[in-house]
């Protein structure tokens, strides 16, 4: 069992949470710490003061020495996927090497409406999130990049520096879709993060993904050894608790 901490960026100042990361980062016991990606606050007053996450992390890999760090999760639709690739380049390397990669496709319709963000239906949006995180896991791990995507184009891109952590820092999806968000922490993450209100909830999240996973690859009947491992992966995900 790992350990970590969370500090919501929400109504408190910037000396509260750095200090409580820096208690962390002086305890063993913690892994990791994590922030949020949201504008606005969640709880209490919604008017009220919210760091953003990614200037905050670049800070705290400065304030600390040894904890990783990482964003519980980031949203997709919040910034182009190349720019985010070369801002996730940048904490591991301020970091030395300790950033957790995290990365969903993003909920809060309130924030978009205030910044005039399309938030798109959620197949476009999980579509949207498929090619960015393809994006910015190749443009991380590739001297160069050519991507044509319906949404994420990319053309010889190159995101240098490199991260300290090769191919790329350790990714972590968030989210708890039934039907394409463990797919996709198969195909690509090392950790799935997701928010369960009992056991018995998290336990139906794993039983539809399989199944769903399951009805996917006997559809699709590839005779590719590649295709055929994705959807074990994507199975084996799904069935096994994270």
């Amino acid at each position: 069992m790992r350990f970590a901490i969370k500090t919501r960026p929400e109504h408190q100042t910037w000396e509260e949470i750095r200090d409580a990361w820096i208690a962390a980062d002086e305890i063993p016991l913690f892994e990791s710490a994590w922030n949020w990606d949201h504008f606005y606050p969640l709880t209490g007053d919604l008017t009220g003061p919210n760091f953003e996450a990614w200037t905050m992390l670049a800070a705290m890999a400065q304030a600390t020495r040894r904890i990783r760090i990482g964003c519980q999760v980031t949203g997709m639709v919040y910034r182009h996927p190349a720019v985010l690739a070369n801002m996730a380049a940048t904490v591991d390397i301020i970091s030395g090497g300790r950033l957790e990669l995290g990365l969903g496709a993003a909920w809060n319709q309130m924030e978009c409406d205030a910044y005039g963000i399309d938030l798109p239906p959620l197949r476009e949006r999980f579509d949207r999130f498929d090619e960015g995180f393809e994006a910015i896991v190749r443009l991380l791990s590739q001297t160069t990049t050519t991507f044509a995507g319906q949404y994420v184009r990319l053309t010889d891109a190159r995101c240098e520096p490199k991260p300290v952590q090769r191919p790329h820092p350790p990714v972590t999806i968030g989210g708890r879709g039934k039907k394409r968000t463990l797919r996709t922490v198969a195909r690509w993450a090392q950790q799935w993060n997701a928010i369960a209100e009992s056991p018995e909830q998290w336990l139906s999240v794993l039983a539809s993904a399989a199944a769903s996973s399951a009805a996917m690859c006997s559809r699709s009947q590839s005779s590719q050894p590649a295709a055929r491992a994705a959807c074990r992966a994507s199975i084996a995900a799904a069935a096994m608790p994270l």
